[in-house]
C-alpha cells in the first residue's frame, strides 16, 4: 500500500481476494540473483513480493512475541489489510493529509549551500514543514485511524527525540484518544521542548528509568505497558521496526514522502536526482523516502550515527558493526554482545540511538540496492550550523546526519545532484545545542579553514 496524491494504493501484499495475491518465494534463492539483476525495474518487481505472510523481508522481520500478544498483533494485521480497501478510511486519510498535515511538503534547492561546496546541487525534501515538524505524523495519523477502526481507546508508544511522541499525542488529541508516551529519562532532559509539547497535547509522558535510559529502554517500557492494556490500546511503533505488521504499516504510510519527492524533483529539474539519502536509526523516514526510487537509476544511501567513534557504546551504527539478531519482536541487524544481548549505544541525535534497524533496511543492504554510510557527531553538527547559516533552515540533529553525508558528497563531485530527506526541524534541539555548542562558530570556522 502506498499514498499518491493523497490516495491509498495497494501494491505489496494481499488485502482482499480481489486485489493483490501475495507471491510466496523460496528464500533459499541466492542473493547473488539480486546483485546480478540487469535493471532497477527487476529489483522493484522482486521487492513487491515482500514482506511475506509472516512478515519477513528475506531473512529479516517476523513476529516474535510473547504468546499473549500474538492474537493482538494478528488482530492489527487483519484490520490493516481490511482498511486497505475501506473507502471511508482512504477518503479520511486523504483529507487529513491535505487539510491537517499540510501535504504535500515541498522540495527545496539549497543554492547558497551548494555554491559554497562546489558544483553538485543539494536539494531537500522539507518534511520539517509537515505538521508537528517532522515526518512522524505521516504514520501516526494512519495509526490513529487504525485505532479508531479497531475500537481502541488508547495509543501507546515510545519516543527518543520526542518527534514521534509529539506526533502521536497530536493524533490522539485529533481522534479523541488517550495517549501514553514512554521516553528515556536522559532524553526527557535532552528534548525538554518536545516533552512540554506532548503534555500540552494531553499525553502522559512516562520516564524509562532503567539501563541507559534512552530509546531502547523506552521501547522496552512501552512493550511492557502495552502487554497490560492490549485489549483497549494499540501500540503505535515509532519507526519501521518491531513485530509484523508494523515495519510494513510504517513504510506504507511514510512512502508518501518519496512519491511526492520524486514527482516534485522531476518537475523542478526535468531529471531524477543522482543520489537520494536519509538518516537511519530505526529507519522510518529513510524507508519512506527510498521506496519510490528503488526501481529508478538512482544511488540510494542510508546514513547512520557514528557518534563519538567506533568503540562499543560510542555509536549506534548497527549496519556497520552489527550482526543478525532479535530485538523487540523482530529479526534484523543488531549491535550485540557474544550472548546476543543488545550493546549500549550512543548518538548525539536522540532519535537515532537504537541498537538495531528496520528489517527492510537490513534486506536492502544485503541485496546491495542501498548503501549505508556512517557520520559522526561533529560532522552532523557542522551540517546543522551550515544549513542554519546558509539557508535559514534549522534542521533536526537526526536530519543533520543525512545532510552531513550530502555535504561530503557534494565536495567530492563536480556535477550532479543529491536529494536529502530533511526529516525534521531543529526546534526541539536548540536548547541542548546552544548549551553544548553555542552558536556553532567553531564548526563554521573549521569548515572555512578547510
Amino acid at each position: 500500500m502506498f499514498l499518491k496524491n493523497g490516495i491509498l494504493f495497494t501494491t505489496y501484499y494481499k488485502c482482499s481476494e480481489n486485489i493483490v495475491s501475495i507471491i510466496l518465494l523460496d528464500f533459499s534463492i541466492n542473493y547473488e540473483r539480486i546483485n546480478n539483476m540487469k535493471t532497477y525495474r527487476d529489483f522493484d518487481n522482486y521487492l513487491k513480493n515482500f514482506p511475506d505472510e509472516k512478515g519477513y523481508f528475506g531473512e529479516y522481520g517476523g513476529m516474535i512475541l510473547p504468546p499473549e500478544l500474538v492474537p493482538a498483533f494478528k488482530e492489527i494485521t487483519q484490520a490493516y489489510q481490511e482498511i486497505c480497501n475501506n473507502a471511508r478510511f482512504i477518503n479520511e486519510l486523504r483529507r487529513i493529509r491535505k487539510e491537517f498535515q499540510g501535504r504535500p511538503t515541498p522540495v527545496y534547492h539549497c543554492e547558497r549551500l551548494s555554491s559554497l561546496l562546489g558544483k553538485c546541487q543539494i536539494y531537500l525534501k522539507r518534511e520539517d514543514l509537515n505538521h508537528t515538524g517532522a515526518h512522524k505524523l505521516n504514520h501516526c495519523m494512519g495509526e490513529g485511524l487504525l485505532a479508531k477502526f479497531l475500537g481502541k481507546k488508547k495509543l501507546i508508544a515510545e519516543t527518543g527525540a520526542g518527534q514521534h511522541g509529539v506526533a502521536l499525542a497530536t493524533a490522539a488529541a485529533y481522534f479523541g484518544l488517550e495517549c501514553d508516551i514512554y521516553m528515556g529519562e536522559v532524553d526527557i532532559k535532552k528534548q525538554h521542548p518536545n516533552v512540554i509539547r506532548m503534555k500540552m497535547l494531553g499525553a502522559n509522558v512516562i520516564p524509562a528509568t532503567h539501563g541507559l535510559k534512552t530509546l531502547k529502554e523506552a521501547v522496552d517500557a512501552a512493550f511492557e505497558g502495552y502487554l497490560k492494556e492490549y485489549e483497549d490500546a494499540i501500540y503505535c511503533i515509532g519507526s519501521a521496526v518491531g513485530p509484523h505488521p508494523f515495519p510494513t504499516i510504517v513504510r506504507d504510510f511514510q512512502s508518501v514522502v518519496g512519491i511526492e519527492a520524486k514527482d516534485q524533483f522531476k518537475e523542478m529539474t526535468g531529471n531524477l536526482p543522482d543520489v537520494v539519502c536519509a538518516a537511519v536509526g530505526g529507519g522510518s523516514n529513510a524507508i519512506g523516502m527510498f521506496e519510490a526510487f528503488l526501481s529508478e537509476p538512482v544511488d540510494i544511501v542510508g546514513v547512520e550515527p557514528l557518534g563519538k567513534g567506533e568503540g562499543v557504546g560510542e555509536h549506534a551504527a548497527s549496519m556497520k558493526f552489527g550482526k543478525k539478531g532479535v530485538l523487540h519482536g523482530f529479526e534484523s541487524i543488531l549491535l550485540q554482545d557474544e550472548k546476543g544481548e543488545p550493546l549500549p549505544v550512543y548518538s548525539i541525535a536522540s532519535g537515532l540511538d537504537y541498537p538495531s534497524v528496520g528489517p527492510e533496511h537490513a534486506y536492502l543492504r544485503q541485496s546491495g540496492r542501498v548503501k549505508y554510510e556512517a557520520v559522526n557527531d561533529d560532522e552532523a553538527m557542522q551540517a546543522f550550523f551550515l544549513l542554519s547559516r546558509y539557508e535559514g533552515i534549522i534542521p533536526a540533529i537526526e536530519s543533520s546526519h543525512a545532510l552531513a553525508y550530502a555535504i561530503k558528497h557534494a565536495q567530492n563531485k563536480n556535477s550532479g545532484s543529491i536529494l536529502v530527506n530533511l526529516s525534521g526541524r531543529g526546534d526541539k534541539d536548540i536548547d541542548y545545542v546552544y548549551e553544548k555548542y553555542g552558536t556553532g562558530e567553531q564548526f563554521l570556522k573549521e569548515f572555512i579553514n578547510k
